[in-house]
């Protein structure tokens, strides 16, 4: 494969250069999940290499008080409603002031209603995509904190992986997007291909290396290895 696209180049008039790079496999979506309330943690509902869709719940805190504080908040609410309705009914013998202050009590009761509810929803972790749960770090009865939140999973992309290569900055004017990519992965023979689909614009001051990413699947994450871009610049004529 590389010896004929090194060919085919020559024959249109572009000039070819193999330029090293080695590489890291992550996934293409990776992220930490914690809670953002305290509490105890009463139920998991996964574990790690379980397959997740998003919005799926994946725990939930003791929320018991939350839920009775709820309850009373909605009583609340529906009572402050009729009372506003009715009052609202003979808004002609009834005095703006007192009529506002109905309605105040009324819209108070919903908000009260909002935020306890807001509160609820944080003692419920949901996965933000679909994916494979790759790390657990909570159990039933660990106590969490809203404060300094922990990480309780890791969710990464189950299938879809990036490459995040890394090559010597002397090239960062030939290793553009669309250049390919051939490589072998740490511990396997097999070649893959690939294409660079991201250029990050910046050098690492202590590597002083550029970094591109390729997209890949099915590969393990953490695993690396090595392979070569194949630059494309024109003869000068």
């Amino acid at each position: 494969m590389k010896q004929l696209l090194l060919l085919l180049l020559c024959f249109t008039g572009i000039q070819a250069e193999q330029i090293y790079a080695t590489f890291d496999i992550q996934a293409y979506r990776h992220t930490n999940l914690a809670f953002s309330a305290g509490g105890i943690v009463q139920d998991i509902e996964t574990d790690v290499s379980m397959q997740v869709k998003q919005g799926e719940v994946l725990a939930h805190l003791n929320n018991d008080d939350l839920k009775a504080k709820l309850q009373i908040a909605m009583i609340a609410m529906h009572h402050a409603k009729k009372e506003y309705e009715r009052q609202l009914s003979i808004k002609e013998v009834v005095q703006q002031a007192k009529l506002d202050s109905y309605q105040f009590q009324y819209d108070n009761a919903k908000a009260q209603v909002t935020y306890i509810q807001s509160l609820l929803d944080k003692t419920v972790l949901k996965a933000p995509f679909d994916g494979i749960i790759s790390a657990k770090l909570i159990e039933v009865g660990d106590v969490v904190s809203g404060i300094a939140p922990r990480t309780a999973f890791s969710l990464q992309s189950e299938h879809k992986r990036k490459l995040l290569l890394h090559f010597d900055q002397k090239y960062w004017h030939k290793v553009q997007t669309g250049n390919a990519f051939e490589y072998t992965v740490d511990g396997e023979q097999k070649v893959h291909h690939g294409v660079i689909g991201k250029i990050y614009p910046k050098v690492n001051q202590q590597t002083r290396k550029m970094t591109a990413e390729v997209y890949a699947s099915d590969l393990v994450v953490g695993l690396f290895g090595t392979g070569t871009i194949t630059t494309q610049d024109e003869e000068n004529n």
